[in-house]
């Protein structure tokens, strides 16, 4: 996604870390320059705003959901293993995880 004007902060670096920014995992630093970019590009803006509303969302509804021990270590794992720049397994981190919630009908 882009607007297609130049920026000093292109949007797919903007877009990349776009999570980093809404969990505040950044330098101010950079959290600046997100800022001003927000200020001159409204699709970039827009995306913001739609992953900031979801995430409240999730946070409402699930954010009183304990975690699995064992899952969050393997999430943990790999988010350190991305950080690293190492390739994440292909498996899937959920499988085995028990299931918190009741069907609805």
């Amino acid at each position: 996604m882009s607007c297609g004007e130049p920026h000093e902060t292109d949007c797919s670096e903007v877009l990349d870390h776009l999570y980093e920014f809404l969990d505040n995992e950044m330098p101010d630093s950079d959290c600046t320059k997100f800022e001003v970019h927000f200020e001159e590009c409204s699709p970039c803006l827009e995306k913001y705003g739609l992953e900031q509303a979801v995430k409240k969302l999730v946070k409402r509804c699930c954010g009183s959901d304990d975690v699995p021990t064992d899952l969050r270590a393997k999430v943990m794992g790999r988010i350190e293993l991305i950080r690293s720049g190492q390739p994440a397994p292909e498996e899937d981190v959920t499988a085995g995880a028990p299931v918190t919630s009741t069907p609805q009908e």
